[in-house]
């Protein structure tokens, strides 16, 4: 997973993200945009559910965090249509609106969006 946070010219902190996992870049900027009390919380929450079988989630305006002890889904909360009107065979995923990764990779993510927030203050 590739990954690059910058600052746009309003001074916003922007993140960008490889393919496959766009949505993760989508989600820091949507729902996070640069508050690290959020991250404080995810952050305790996964150390909280590690080594357990219990799951948490954060359901925000856009996006949904959800995370157990070793994978880390972020998903578009556009996705929760119902697909009564699909065609047979057709399927709903998009690569921008749903992601996966193991817990570790995604947390340290987050200890990098940290750093780039704190040294560009």
């Amino acid at each position: 997973m590739d990954f690059d946070f910058l600052r746009d010219i309003t001074g916003q902190v922007k993140a960008r993200f490889s393919m496959g996992h766009e949505v993760i870049g989508h989600w820091l900027n949507e729902e996070i945009k640069g508050d690290l009390s959020v991250l404080d919380t995810i952050e305790a929450a996964a150390e909280e559910i590690k080594g357990s079988e219990r799951t948490w989630q954060l359901v925000g305006h856009e996006y949904t965090l959800w995370f157990d002890g070793e994978e880390v889904m972020v998903r578009a909360n556009q996705l929760n249509l119902e697909s009564d009107g699909m065609e047979e065979g057709m399927n709903y995923y998009d690569e921008e609106s749903l992601s996966f990764c193991g817990i570790e990779d995604f947390l340290l993510v987050l200890e990098k969006y940290r750093a780039f927030i704190i040294t560009y203050r």
